[in-house]
């Protein structure tokens, strides 16, 4: 049953100032199965399983609790146990990767903050992390936050639905996501820039909690974007901007190119 938005409101507000210490877990959601790219997390690059990439990308951050890797299969479990990482086993059958962190921060009683951080960008900024994690910290008013990266005028990402755009308020939280050119340029708009969003994602646990028992919405179901979700329902999301730029791996092909940069960086 969707909830009223002045009720959760009034609750979120009422956990949040009760909830102390402060603390936050980075979770990073780790499939098995997938499409284009089975196995993946566990996918060998430069001599490392992917997931552990990101793993140690995400021990570089300074304000984070702990790090830990939500995954369905038991050998991704076990290879993260194997090079000194925390994992959880999570159901299977999770439509989204935010169910899915639902489940695993049952796990984490003391956990006042969770960060999503995608378990297939092995080049993440860890200042980028803790930028979130302040952010989110600071602000007892805030339910999600999430960062952006300016796109150039002339990329073709601009048209690409698979890259999803964000625009933004005078206050720097989201207005709308869309996979859309956004915004759409009928008129030239000096200083306007479009920005393309990465998926990292900080949450209060509290809003994490209710955000998932509420039904897809219907800009949600349209635009396949679970952030819709939360501005449908009247939730604050603020987006960071960030240079960052690193690529993430969705296919052989990119995995091969990541390596090319990580052995760059090492020459």
């Amino acid at each position: 049953m969707r909830h009223s938005p002045i009720g959760w409101r009034n609750l979120f507000h009422c956990v949040s100032k009760t909830a102390s210490p402060q603390h936050t877990i980075g979770i990073l959601p780790a499939r098995w199965g997938s499409t284009r790219f089975p196995g993946k997390p566990l996918h060998l690059i430069a001599g490392k399983p992917l997931i552990q990439h990101v793993w140690e990308r995400c021990q570089l951050a300074t304000h984070l609790s702990e790090v830990i890797v939500a995954t369905d299969d038991k050998r991704i479990l076990d290879a993260v146990s194997g090079f000194g990482g925390k994992a959880v086993l999570t159901d299977a059958n999770h439509p989204t990767g935010t169910d899915r962190l639902a489940e695993a921060i049952q796990s984490f009683p003391e956990a006042t903050h969770v960060l999503n951080i995608q378990g297939d960008e092995p080049l993440i900024d860890p200042s980028l992390i803790d930028d979130l994690v302040v952010a989110l910290r600071d602000d007892p008013e805030l339910h999600m936050v999430t960062a952006a990266n300016p796109l150039d005028p002339s990329d073709p990402a601009i048209a690409d639905p698979n890259v999803v755009k964000v625009v933004l308020k005078r206050s720097g939280h989201a207005l709308y996501f869309s996979r859309s050119p956004l915004p759409y340029f009928r008129n030239p708009v000096k200083g306007l820039q479009v920005l393309r969003h990465k998926g990292i994602y900080g949450y209060r646990r509290d809003f994490l909690e209710t955000f998932v028992t509420w039904p897809p919405s219907p800009l949600e179901q349209a635009e396949s974007l679970e952030q819709l979700r939360a501005l449908e329902n009247g939730a604050s999301i603020r987006v960071i901007l960030t240079d960052d730029t690193s690529p993430g791996v969705d296919t052989p092909e990119q995995a091969l190119e990541i390596e090319r940069l990580i052995s760059s960086s090492h020459s």
